[in-house]
């Protein structure tokens, strides 16, 4: 039985669609300088990246938690902008 986190922001998200969003927000460089991970800075692809994380947790944990920022940033620009 699934159990219902709508709280969660990663809830219903794979790590495939985390590394991709990050990739795509930031690309493979600055992502290596903001997530000091191997698999972001030598010969990084998503591949690579996904096969290193689901064996990593303590790397995973940190991608995770630079994707939340990473989410509140957006927020954080969206209403910044919204203001009259």
């Amino acid at each position: 039985m699934a159990i219902e986190q709508p709280k969660n922001p990663l809830h219903g998200l794979t790590l495939e669609q985390i590394v991709t969003a990050l990739f795509d927000a930031y690309g493979w460089e600055e992502l290596g300088q903001q997530v000091k991970i191997q698999c972001f800075l030598n010969e990084p692809s998503v591949t690579s990246s996904l096969k290193f994380l689901r064996k990593t947790p303590w790397a995973r944990e940190k991608v995770e938690s630079f994707y939340l920022w990473h989410l509140r940033e957006q927020k954080r620009r969206t209403r910044g902008t919204d203001a009259p």
